[in-house]
């Protein structure tokens, strides 16, 4: 779980949505990794500085904070002196006192009297006076549980639990309901069982039908008064619901006074990293399993599935290896690999190659086969390789595929667009037009201003100037921009000429940007 002022919400339409991590942010979660690694055996005055660079080249601080906030758990910090800083700062300003330092000759002198009683040099001394001060302290050690594909799976299941602090009620369904049953009442929550057939006949309690039912717990929220103990049971119910292979939530959230509606299932980037897999995926040989094993690291706009779909060819059927499917338009590149040399397999390869219609083919093959030239033949894209397929060679392969992709849409877009909201976000005008955000690049939006990834009326920016001043708390702040719909803060607030002074990894204030 993250502390409520990382919490990253959109409130569009009246809902209550957690803004989740996606694939574009794994180099930015691998980044954050390194920077808790490279700065072992530092002062932590040195992660933040770094930890701030980051945030200043990134759109969203708070996704960092976030990120930053879950490795601070694995992370061991120190204070590093020669002796206790209490008893040294004890002894320094008796010293002082006794001699009247006024100086810094005098100074010095308090400090090599004081390292005398204390049997140590002047400099271990002084080094320790404030080496307990949060800044000074030393990271001496991080053993994160994650590679950066896991860390943005624990900061989606984090930031799901965050946003049920404050619900009232939540209502699930599950395909395990046995197990979410228990959990319920190791938590002691509230619940009860309704029914979603009329003719069901099992009491609350009865294995029998179960699964048929809607699940529904309260807490003293609902009845009495808000507690955060019973938000955080929420919450740590949430890996339970999301352990299932199929579920639904539906919660309802206390949002400042004003009951919103949260939900969430299994369609959503919500999982349990350290849950085990539901199945093993089984590959026909080393060169497969390195491939899809390779891939999952790759920055792509692409998802890769494992045996899609059987494809005629001829009065045969064919199932490809591997499909890459395109995220934001239904399109489909399959995958063959040839690695396997006998004369009776390169011919039935061939011939089943020869007989594929209307279909986008990427065929990887083994140098040693020699057929490259045969599959471009055939309107395939051929890629050899020796030993392993080159991820190298994939990307540019997808990412020519992607840019006509791309073309296409932008083509079918209007030169410029005119908005009848006052805010609209690129990624929701995008979705709403079924195309990439690339896509809107060289689409002109005449009343409004692209800022970072939001689209703004000049007058909205002008209220927001007059709303929005130094010395404002980042939540108050954030507040303003989300009653306008607006929820992409930090590019917003550096458009205004704004940074944010953080206190440590909790919330922060406005300062001018310099």
């Amino acid at each position: 779980m993250l502390t409520k002022d990382l919490l990253r919400v959109s409130r569009a339409g009246g809902g209550y949505r957690p803004r989740f991590a996606g694939r574009e942010h794994r180099p930015l979660a691998a980044r954050v990794l390194g920077t808790y690694q490279g700065h072992v055996g530092e002062p932590r005055a040195s992660l933040e500085n770094a930890l701030e660079a980051l945030e200043r080249e990134t759109d969203d601080f708070k996704l960092v904070r976030g990120l930053a906030a879950l490795l601070e758990r694995e992370a061991t910090v120190e204070t590093e002196a020669a002796i206790d800083p209490e008893r040294a700062r004890r002894r320094a300003f008796e010293a002082a006192e006794a001699l009247g330092v006024v100086t810094e000759d005098e100074r010095a002198m308090a400090l090599i009297r004081a390292s005398e009683s204390l049997e140590c040099s002047a400099d271990d001394l002084e080094r320790a006076l404030y080496a307990d001060l949060e800044e000074r302290q030393v990271l001496t050690g991080v053993d994160p549980r994650w590679e950066p594909d896991d860390l943005i799976a624990q900061y989606n299941l984090s930031l799901a639990q965050t946003a049920l602090f404050d619900a009232t009620e939540i209502r699930v369904r599950s395909s395990d309901p046995k197990v979410l049953v228990s959990a319920i009442k190791r938590l002691r929550l509230m619940y009860e069982i309704e029914r979603l057939t009329p003719d069901s006949t099992a009491t609350d309690d009865d294995d029998v039908g179960i699964a048929e039912r809607e699940i529904v717990v309260t807490g003293p929220t609902r009845l009495f008064r808000a507690t955060r103990r019973y938000g955080t049971r929420f919450a740590r119910l949430l890996r339970t619901v999301a352990k299932a292979e199929e579920w639904s939530l539906e919660a309802t959230i206390d949002d400042r006074g004003t009951e919103r509606t949260l939900s969430l299932s299994d369609e959503d980037p919500v999982r349990v990293p350290d849950a085990e897999p539901v199945t093993d995926v089984s590959f026909d040989s080393g060169v497969e399993a390195d491939f899809a094993g390779r891939f999952s690291t790759l920055d792509l706009e692409w998802d890769l599935q494992r045996e899609p779909e059987p494809l005629a060819t001829g009065t045969r059927v064919m199932i490809p290896d591997f499909a890459f499917d395109y995220a934001h338009r239904d399109f489909r590149v399959y995958v063959e690999i040839m690695g396997f040399w006998t004369p009776e397999y390169v011919e039935k390869k061939l011939a089943q190659l020869e007989g594929l219609e209307d279909v986008e083919l990427v065929v990887a093959v083994d140098e040693s086969l020699g057929v490259g030239e045969e599959i471009e033949a055939r309107d395939f894209r051929a890629i050899p390789y020796t030993g392993t397929v080159r991820m190298k060679d994939v990307a540019a392969v997808l990412r020519e595929y992607e840019r006509q992709l791309v073309a296409e849409s932008a083509a079918d877009l209007p030169a410029e667009l005119r908005l009848d909201a006052d805010v609209r976000s690129l990624e929701d005008l995008a979705a709403a037009h079924g195309v990439s955000e690339d896509a809107l690049a060289d689409v002109a939006f005449p009343e409004h201003e692209r800022v970072g990834r939001t689209l703004v009326r000049p007058s909205v920016l002008e209220s927001l100037a007059e709303d929005v001043e130094v010395g404002m708390d980042l939540a108050d702040a954030e507040d303003v921009l989300e009653e306008v719909g607006i929820s992409d803060s930090s590019a917003i607030l550096a458009e205004l000429g704004y940074r944010v002074e953080w206190e440590g990894l909790a919330g922060g204030t406005l300062e001018r940007r310099e």
